[in-house]
């Protein structure tokens, strides 16, 4: 099993990591709209926090050495439903045609006032981007 955190980023608080491989796969930890070098919660709109999450896990994944087209299965947690279309349309801009297995789910309210949280598993033995 290897760690793997986004380079420069501060020390985590928690007791976990960011990112673990295990027999080639890397299994991202939910990533939250954070800045990882400076701390700062990102503030924004609900746009503004759900790119900042998914810039966390494409960076996790590229630390690791992969794309984001390793990404097999993302999970994304909201703490409204009704963003449901929202959600849709900012990862399709992102993750452009790459279609892992994903899954929405609203949740209650999210730790420190976020409005999203996402986790993924990238296969980094998939050879065929």
């Amino acid at each position: 099993m290897k760690s793997y955190r986004i380079p420069g980023a501060k020390p985590i608080a928690g007791h976990y990591s960011p990112a673990v491989e295990s027999n080639g796969f890397l299994f991202i930890s939910g990533q939250v709209p954070v800045d990882p070098v400076t701390g700062k919660i990102i503030k924004g709109d609900f746009e503004d926090q759900f790119k900042q999450a998914l810039t966390n896990v494409k960076n996790l994944v590229e630390a690791a050495g992969g794309t984001l087209e390793h990404i097999v299965k993302i999970n994304i947690f909201v703490n409204n439903g009704e963003k449901w279309y929202e959600v849709n349309q900012i990862y399709k801009e992102f993750m452009g045609k790459h279609k892992p297995a994903r899954t929405v789910l609203p949740v209650l309210p999210l730790h420190n006032g976020y409005e999203v949280e996402i986790e993924a598993i990238a296969d980094l033995n998939k050879k065929d981007n």
